[in-house]
């Protein structure tokens, strides 16, 4: 006996198969533009971690191939404000191609600030192209430590 195998038969419905085939199709269609934004049109934002100490907040972002001289931080009010421009180099131009991946052009990042900050006293450094910016706590509000204490209920005596 034989296992009976239509010839045309009923194929599985495969939904992400048609999907990736409409958006090859799509993309045919557009010259490949319709999802992904060239990367001279993508804004650049520099990656940034805060985080918080005993005594301060920190602030570091990532700013490779930047200048100390092209990054300017401020305090305005209660907002830490990042901003700076990285600039291009010489550009590599051929006959046969030109392609440039890496992203240039200016930046601004905003960052509230807890009230508990002591604006005077913060700082600022710059290395291997990370900025850290250290926002000491003021010695005016420190964190108090209170006691929790639980409260015991009165037993009932059983009759």
């Amino acid at each position: 006996m034989e296992i009976w195998r239509p010839r045309w038969g009923v194929t599985p419905w495969r939904p992400l198969k048609e999907l990736e085939e409409w958006e090859r199709r799509a993309n045919d269609l557009f010259g490949g533009r319709l999802w992904r934004l060239p990367v001279e049109e993508k804004a650049w934002m520099p990656a940034v971690d805060v985080f918080e100490k005993d005594d301060k907040f920190v602030v570091k972002a990532e700013l490779p191939g930047m200048k100390e001289e092209d990054i300017n931080v401020s305090v305005v009010g209660d907002t830490l404000s990042i901003r700076g421009e990285k600039k291009t180099e010489t550009e590599v131009k051929d006959e046969d191609y030109y392609r440039c991946e890496r992203t240039y052009g200016s930046f601004f990042r905003s960052i509230p600030l807890p009230s508990t900050v002591d604006v005077d006293k913060i700082k600022a450094s710059f290395e291997d192209g990370v900025l850290e910016v250290a926002l000491p706590k003021s010695t005016k509000i420190k964190p108090k430590k209170i006691a929790v204490s639980a409260k015991k209920k009165a037993v009932k005596a059983a009759k």
